[in-house]
């Protein structure tokens, strides 16, 4: 069958050949000439029909041998030119109209495999792969810096003021704040844009989600998204080339004439390519992929391509490519993955978890990394909370982070050192982290790093100490923490953190587990900021015997040299022992220590709703507002008397709270000299002026006394006039206390022997 030649000359690809190819085209294709016929026509040999032939072919992208491709061509230009109009005549809006049906014609071929390959998510232990998007999808809108963290010029000083230490807010760790944009945002405003991340932060799940997005019609509906996982372009047979790579993808779909097809949608800017883990490939497949990369995006600049790659994976850049970071998950996000995940299986589930969550500021912040959010979940699916030995909790997150998550997804990442093992690699963060944690340097310079590393690898077997190569070892070694694990992070250039405070305090007391520096960490129980390194490595300890021993020793070494502090234990002491209650001893100490005015109690006031709370160590919740009858006991009496001896409350609380006094008390000689002393309290019928002037002039009076009528009949209220000293000293004693109780009462092994001798022993005075 021929075809009309005016037709043939109208398509693209003609303009496209040499002259002899030309001449060929037009007679076999339009005059219907056999190969004998055409090589006596053109005066040409079998040889040259051939080459012109082979330039033909490639032209129209048609693959296949021998006759096989000049019949795909001939079906082709047959189906394209009865697709045309009488006229015969290609105008702009047919070649449109045309270019858009076929591009319809091909997302609807896709739409299978990209539902299929983008359209579920499944990672870790998860049973089953679970959707991505739609009612019951899991996926959680990202968020993209658009400056790279680690390419900002900023100071460690700089870095340091949202880390206020003195009050230690745990999450102040990650720097300066970033303006954040959607995903979907950035993704509209570049054509070329290069997605970097950290291992695990949701770079795949964010491309699937653009693939879907497009195959849904929901983003970019004019266009075919092209899924490509680059480990499997590398490392495919016979290594074809990138543009054959997709034909290959497309044919496997069904579309027909796929190299036509491919080659007419790019020169067209009708795809969207999504380029999925550079950092994933070999490094001996490294040049080969980059290079195609560039002849793709540059040839067909007209579509849209997104790269996904690990920060500080790879040395290169793609000069049209605008490169942005994936920001971590802030609380909203979290809350949201977590309300998807749970909405199967349990939704109230995802309620629980977020509030626990919300109580564990340490856990709290592996949530920020969608990765290890995940973890999370699936450890909270479970059991419906979190370990109680947190050190087992974040083990998992690490065995994550450096092996498990490339070993489940079979890549094989480049071993920088040949010495540093998996073990030895977790000794030299656990070095890096004492050391720096001691310091306070919770950011680091790249250079103090780099050091800290050659010290290290310079003992391993077999290294070079020469110092050009060990400078040069550390930091191939440091990039490699960077890229393959993500626990150490450039935060701005040259200045490095560990990924999350959890993970720095975990290194921390692994180091001192291993090398048994009790004594060392024992000197830093008044210091808030180890509090988690204490529990971590009590938790790490096979038997924490002796630590807890150590803390114990070293708390009552706080208040041993101060006479006035040992009389007001003797107090403590003395005031718990009068008190009948099912209360452990201890705890009932502990409450009269807190009872003190001066020393730790809280408490807040409400004038709207007229209530107040008081919180002990016994976690006893006072509102006299809502207290029940069978909730009244001396300590809760005890409380509510030190909360009125503060003197900062106004007339109406006093008259509300004394009444309730007066109604629980059983002793009536005291009943009576408290109705009194609420008799001289000004009538709440008064003007707001009298009471606001009583509260300024009368109040301390009155409360002074109260306070001596409690002395008298409760032995409650003493004036010890503490110095600041001495209440610093009380304050650490009561958070060194607390911090004991906590390894105490958390997941690490003690014997039963020890941890009663302790518990009894607690909150008492040194003993004579």
């Amino acid at each position: 069958m021929s075809i009309p030649e005016d037709f043939l000359k109208q398509l693209e690809q003609y303009s496209e050949l040499s002259h002899r190819e030309k001449e060929v085209f037009l007679e076999i294709f339009g005059r219907s000439k056999n190969r004998v016929q055409v090589t006596q026509e053109l005066n040409i040999s079998e040889s040259n029909l051939s080459t012109c032939l082979t330039g033909i072919y490639k032209k129209f992208c048609i693959t296949g041998n021998g006759p096989v491709k000049e019949n795909r061509l001939r079906e082709y230009l047959s189906k394209r030119y009865s697709q045309q109009k009488p006229s015969g005549h290609l105008t702009t809006d047919d070649v449109d109209n045309s270019i858009d049906t076929l591009v319809q014609e091909i997302r609807k071929q896709v739409k299978p495999y990209i539902k299929e390959k983008c359209g579920t998510m499944r990672v870790l232990d998860m049973p089953k792969p679970i959707e991505l998007t739609g009612k019951q999808g899991i996926y959680t809108n990202v968020n993209i810096l658009e400056e790279i963290t680690g390419r900002r010029r900023l100071r460690v000083a700089e870095l340091m003021q949202s880390c206020d230490h003195d009050n230690f807010e745990r999450l102040g760790l990650s720097g300066v704040k970033q303006k954040r944009v959607s995903g979907l945002e950035v993704v509209q405003h570049y054509n070329k844009l290069m997605v970097l991340g950290k291992p695990g932060g949701g770079k795949t799940t964010f491309l699937k989600y653009l693939a879907m997005q497009c195959i849904e019609e929901k983003f970019q509906a004019n266009r075919i998204p092209l899924f490509i996982t680059l480990k499997d372009f590398a490392e495919a047979v016979k290594q074809p080339d990138i543009l054959k790579f997709i034909v290959e993808q497309l044919s496997s779909c069904g579309v027909i004439y796929a190299s036509l097809t491919v080659e007419k949608m790019l020169k067209q800017g009708k795809a969207l390519v999504l380029l999925d883990g550079l950092d994933e490939v070999r490094e001996e497949d490294t040049n080969r992929v980059l290079r195609q990369i560039r002849e793709l995006s540059d040839l067909f600049h007209t579509n849209q391509f997104v790269i996904t790659c690990r920060i500080a994976a790879k040395e290169y850049t793609f000069e049209s490519f605008t490169e942005v970071e994936m920001a971590d998950f802030d609380e909203k996000q979290i809350a949201i993955f977590a309300q998807n995940w749970f909405q199967l299986t349990d939704p109230v589930k995802s309620q629980r978890f977020f509030q626990k969550l919300k109580e564990n500021k340490p856990i709290q912040e592996l949530a920020s990394s969608p990765l290890l959010l995940t973890l999370l979940c699936l450890v909270f699916g479970d059991s419906g909370d979190f370990p109680a030995n947190r050190s087992e909790l974040y083990k998992e997150g690490l065995d994550v982070l450096l092996k498990k998550w490339d070993a489940k997804r079979n890549i094989e990442r480049e071993q920088v050192y040949k010495n540093l093992s998996l073990q030895r690699k977790e000794d030299l963060l656990s070095q890096i982290a004492l050391t720096t944690f001691e310091q306070k340097d919770y950011f680091f310079k790249q250079k103090t790093t780099e050091v800290y590393i050659a010290d290290f690898i310079r003992n391993l077997r077999d290294a070079d100490t020469d110092p050009e190569v060990l400078k040069l070892d550390s930091e191939a070694v440091l990039k490699s923490i960077e890229a393959q694990h993500g626990l150490l992070i450039e935060r701005a250039k040259g200045i490095y953190s560990f990924s999350h405070l959890t993970f720095h305090e975990y290194f921390a007391a692994r180091e001192i587990v291993v090398n048994s520096a009790w004594e060392s960490l024992v000197e830093r129980i008044t210091e808030i900021r180890w509090r988690e390194v204490f529990l971590l490595a009590a938790g790490m300890m096979r038997k924490a015997n002796n630590l807890v021993w150590m803390m114990k020793i070293k708390v009552d070494e706080l208040l041993a040299q101060d006479d006035k502090l040992q009389r007001f234990m003797r107090w403590v002491d003395e005031k718990g022992n009068s008190v009948e209650t099912s209360y452990k001893p201890a705890a009932v100490r502990a409450s009269y220590f807190v009872f003190t005015d001066g020393i730790m109690y809280e408490y807040t006031v409400s004038r709207n709703d007229k209530k107040f709370r008081y919180l002990s160590s016994l976690a006893i919740k006072i509102d006299i507002s809502i207290i029940q009858k069978d909730q009244v006991n001396e300590i809760v009496i005890d409380g509510i008397i030190s909360i009125l001896l503060s003197g900062l409350l106004d007339v109406d609380f006093y008259h509300e709270t004394l009444c309730f006094l007066i109604e629980n008390i059983s002793k009536s000689e005291l009943q009576q000299q408290i109705r009194e002393i609420q008799n001289e309290l000004p009538s709440l019928r008064q003007d707001k002026e009298v009471l606001s002037e009583w509260v300024v002039t009368d109040r301390y009076l009155f409360v002074e006394k109260l306070r001596s009528i409690m002395i008298k009949h409760r032995n409650l209220g003493h004036d010890w006039q503490f110095s600041k000293v001495q209440h610093k000293l009380l304050k650490q004693y009561y958070d060194a206390n607390k911090l004991l109780v906590d390894c105490l009462n958390s997941d690490c092994y003690i014997s039963r022997e020890v941890r009663q001798e302790i518990e009894d022993a607690l909150f008492l005075p040194i003993k004579s």
